[in-house]
């Protein structure tokens, strides 16, 4: 899954999909996930300052991603609900700490990806919006929001109003998920 997300699958925001009063609080992802793949998707709420229960936050979680064979991988994870529809939007939250720092460190850029969340009972239907979908409607002029292209990816660089509307718009779109990154989960 991680080797996805740096593979330049996925539409990259340096901006968070919501604002503080997007957010609402709900027990949606809580619990542990699995995919096809037996990836675990552990979702737990997180906390404002240390971690008691009077500290919990019920609009965020934590998302602990272990892969099959490999590492850990720790996500800051937000619903919102727009349109009548749920996303989600997903920031990297570990990150080497100021002891840690090598040359590597320096290039890594923390961004946002967002997907489109469908709930079923105990399952869990994630898509990912596809870069590849987006450069193609940005270079026929189908499409305006801010970003910035190097020519390898694209980076969304629209505050969150614009965002929403970006994916108020497209969520019905077939073509912004085909052959996007796409996970299933059943709750363990």
């Amino acid at each position: 899954m991680m080797t996805i997300f740096f593979s330049g699958c996925v539409v990259y925001s340096f901006y968070p999909l919501y604002t503080e009063k997007d957010l609402f609080p709900n027990e949606i992802l809580t619990g542990k996930w699995v995919d096809s793949d037996s990836t675990l998707w552990n979702f737990e709420h997180a906390y404002n300052g240390k971690e008691n229960p009077a500290n919990i936050d019920s609009t965020s979680y934590i998302l602990y991603l272990k892969e099959k064979n490999k590492g850990e991988s720790k996500f800051r994870v937000h619903i919102v609900q727009l349109s009548g529809h749920y996303f989600l939007d997903f920031y990297l939250e570990d990150f080497p700490d100021d002891d840690n720092l090598d040359l590597a460190s320096f290039h890594i850029v923390p961004v946002h990806t967002f997907a489109k969340l469908e709930t079923s009972g105990n399952r869990l239907k994630i898509n990912w919006f596809n870069q590849d979908w987006l450069k193609k409607l940005i270079e026929a002029n189908k499409i305006r929001i801010h970003h910035e292209d190097n020519g390898d990816y694209i980076l969304l660089t629209a505050k969150p109003g614009e965002l929403q509307k970006f994916v108020t718009k497209y969520v019905n779109s077939e073509e912004a998920f085909k052959d996007g990154i796409e996970a299933e989960l059943k709750h363990m």
